[in-house]
């Protein structure tokens, strides 16, 4: 199989070309590194199945050539700076629903017809629901980049029936692991690496999410692709637990040797569109036999002692 991964050098997407790689497959990744990273694709780029082509998504030209002799598309690319939405609003419209039209048309001229789509746990705003199915009441938008994936998700559904397309739509909670390059573990451990003595927290602590370690995450990808019809398959994405900031606070402080004085913003939300409760039902991905590996404590951990060991991430980031 030869699978086309936009956003192949990011956290999520570089991740996902190491897995094809290792199964055999034949693997082009397409980022215009705009926060991707060559260093995640240095395995890789010693593959002789491994193309790296740098090219924009909204480049709808660049990327229906890129796109030639793909069997499957794998659509991670988008602006995820969820916090800053409002901020400017033309960046989620045109990063994840344009780009995701213009992927749509280039596998539409290149005849691809299967494609595994990253949408997002925002999708359900302030859900009303614990855990929340897939099947919940349509959910009022409260954040930019949630209404920009929900966007996504129903013009992938509508190529599906006009065009003959199979798809797989993974709603995710927060991803975690080796690779993470922004985030609560990414900004809380910078902030103590610089000063070890404050942390000032968004929100009142009391936020509570879900997280999924990255391999996790993957396999999940792989079984759902090898076992639901994708016509289209939506499927939320997660574990079967959740935890508070505050939690997640004490576990990074614990393992650091630190004991900050913490200060807090205020309010239940970190910042406009900020779900202060996502806990997703993931019945309907267990039931195709996958389950994570990994706790959400163990995926927190993880992610810590990989940016402790790669320093440079945090570096070339600022």
């Amino acid at each position: 199989m030869k699978a086309f991964v936009t956003g192949g050098a990011g956290f999520i997407g570089s991740t996902l070309v190491d897995r094809l790689l290792a199964r055999g497959d034949e693997v082009v990744a397409y980022d215009n590194l705009s926060t991707g990273r060559r260093e995640f694709l240095r395995d890789a780029a010693a593959n002789p199945r491994f193309a790296l082509i740098e090219g924009d998504v909204l480049d709808g030209a660049a990327m229906t050539a890129a796109m030639r002799g793909a069997d499957l598309v794998c659509h991670l690319a988008a602006n995820a700076d969820v916090r800053f939405g409002t901020d400017h609003p033309d960046r989620d419209l045109q990063q994840n629903t344009v780009a995701t039209f213009r992927v749509l048309e280039a596998m539409r001229e290149n005849n691809v017809k299967r494609i595994v789509f990253s949408s997002t746990g925002s999708i359900y705003g302030e859900a009303t629901v614990f855990p929340t199915p897939e099947d919940a009441p349509f959910p009022v938008q409260t954040s930019l980049y949630g209404a920009s994936k929900l966007s996504c998700e129903g013009m992938i559904s509508a190529y599906c029936e006009g065009f003959g397309f199979s798809a797989w739509i993974f709603r995710f909670v927060s991803i975690l692991g080796e690779r993470y390059t922004h985030g609560h573990v990414f900004d809380f451990y910078k902030r103590l690496r610089d000063d070890p003595r404050t942390l000032q927290v968004l929100g009142n602590g009391k936020q509570r999410k879900s997280y999924l370690y990255v391999q996790d995450c993957i396999d999940a990808i792989f079984t759902a692709i090898e076992r639901s019809p994708g016509k289209p398959s939506i499927l939320n994405l997660g574990t079967d637990e959740y935890c508070t900031v505050d939690n997640s606070i004490g576990w990074i402080t614990g393992a650091l040797g630190v004991a900050p004085q913490i200060t807090y913003t205020g309010g239940e939300r970190g910042w406009i569109g900020d779900s202060p409760f996502i806990f997703l039902d993931c019945a309907r991905m267990r039931g195709l036999g996958w389950a994570p590996k990994l706790t959400i404590e163990q995926g927190i951990l993880r992610t810590l002692g990989y940016l402790r060991d790669n320093p440079w991430v945090l570096e070339a980031r600022s």
